[in-house]
């Protein structure tokens, strides 16, 4: 039971530091949804998701009104599109996608994800005709996100796959030049993709999950920032103990949450992705988390042991709280999302080289990242290699989500509105990696891999 301390304090940290439940995310399986056309097919998603999910919104609404807790999103995620059958074009995903799209508007969630493929060892010409679909698939729709694994510490790096992304990214950004290449901010690439992830634009329905599960994502780095600026002289152990209670109030709550929808849904409760999410919104940022532990700005030296000691902490605290803690959980460093990241980038405090080397110890990676327009598919397949390397040769999962905005160049700033915010344009290397990604083939799983 809580008592009243508890109930004030949460109170308090809704009303005054930002804290939210960042989704509802409900997981349905499509794995049966597969007939014998086209047609049926696309039959078979919109009337299985629009079944299973008809009171998602609603839920989400009342859950809100009473209890007093903001839900920001309600969102959707599916078996990956890649999996289902029969296809024979590219454009037959297409139609999927328009499918699936015409379900989240319909429905009225926020997003819904599962535009997926996984070609972490070798990929299908189906596959391969369902990467090619992904440009087009995100233009003509508007709620959809995709996702496309290309490694993981079991299977290595399939290189064919990431050189083929990078091509997708570029015309992803062309063919949604017009509205600053948002195609681009609702795709993003991993290794060790999780099933169970809430977060967009990542959020897929595992092979492995259930008919139907509710997954909830918390935020909160507003409240932590405010219990650190307490504490302005505590050592590091202090500073760790002091984040993990607080992580286990905000964990508290997303469980509490989790819990309720999936009743009221009448599905299974799945995870609680403890993630800290952050925001453009002043006070609900990640990087003033690191700035209250005595960084001048965000991206300066020290700054990536402090994200890890917040990601450690958080996990710690977190995993106390919830009894299936899952997804990504930690904390999110997206650039445009982040009203600390973006003041770090735009000062010079912050680079894409400082930012690759924060994805070490932090939950995902290379997050709504603008690059200017001229940069090659090349150099943006091998900053998808560099990390998934990462991500394989330390088993944890990276992801990279870029934009090379057309017509922009460094400095410039791309907005994309909503929770997605801004992006100040970042410099990237002049040197070429042409020949180092278009040499294909498999970069191999690390010795570490062979546990059996």
């Amino acid at each position: 039971m809580l008592d009243t301390y508890e109930i004030l304090e949460t109170i308090k940290m809704i009303k005054k530091e930002n804290l939210d439940i960042r989704t509802i995310t409900m997981g349905i399986s499509l794995v049966d949804c597969s007939s014998e056309s086209v047609k049926k097919t696309c039959e078979n998603i919109y009337n299985k998701i629009t079944k299973y999910a008809k009171d998602l919104v609603k839920t989400g609404e009342d859950i809100e009104k009473e209890y007093g807790i903001p839900i920001i999103n309600k969102r959707i995620s599916v078996t990956p599109i890649s999996l289902l059958t029969p296809v024979n074009k590219k454009e037959d995903y297409v139609e999927y996608a328009k499918t699936l799209d015409k379900a989240a508007n319909d429905l009225g969630v926020n997003f819904i994800g599962g535009y997926s493929a996984l070609v972490q060892k070798g990929y299908t010409d189906k596959e391969k005709m369902f990467i090619d679909s992904i440009p087009m698939a995100l233009s003509v729709t508007s709620r959809l996100c995709s996702s496309v694994n290309i490694g993981s510490t079991k299977a290595g790096i399939n290189m064919d796959a990431v050189y083929h992304v990078g091509k997708a990214i570029k015309e992803c950004a062309e063919l949604t030049k017009d509205n600053n290449a948002m195609a681009c901010a609702k795709f993003v690439v991993f290794c060790n993709a999780v099933e169970d992830n809430p977060f967009m634009a990542g959020a897929f329905h595992g092979v492995s999950e259930g008919e139907c599960v509710i997954n909830v994502g918390v935020s909160g780095p507003g409240v932590v920032k405010c219990e650190i600026e307490k504490y302005p002289d505590a050592d590091f152990l202090a500073l760790a103990e002091i984040i993990k209670k607080t992580a286990f109030k905000i964990t508290r709550v997303g469980q509490m949450v989790a819990k309720e929808a999936a009743k009221r849904l009448n599905v299974p409760f799945g995870i609680v992705d403890l993630s800290l999410a952050p925001t453009p919104a002043v006070g609900d940022s990640v990087a003033h988390i690191l700035e209250q532990m005595g960084l001048e700005k965000c991206g300066t030296h020290g700054t990536t042991a402090a994200l890890a000691l917040l990601n450690d902490a958080v996990k710690k605290g977190g995993v106390m709280a919830s009894s299936s803690v899952g997804g990504l959980s930690g904390a999110f460093i997206p650039v445009s999302e982040d009203a600390g990241m973006i003041d770090a980038a735009k000062c010079g405090a912050l680079s894409l080289s400082k930012l690759e080397a924060m994805t070490c110890v932090c939950s995902v990676g290379l997050d709504m990242i603008a690059v200017p327009g001229d940069t090659s598919a090349e150099t943006i397949s091998a900053i998808i290699a560099d990390e998934a390397a990462i991500g394989m040769i330390n088993q944890k999962t990276t992801a990279v989500r870029i934009i090379p905005a057309p017509g922009t160049k460094k400095g410039d700033m791309v907005k994309f509105g909503g929770l997605l915010g801004e992006a100040p344009v970042m410099e990237v290397l002049p040197f070429s990696a042409e020949k180092f990604v278009k040499r294909g083939g498999r970069i191999p799983a690390p010795i570490h891999s062979l546990k059996n």
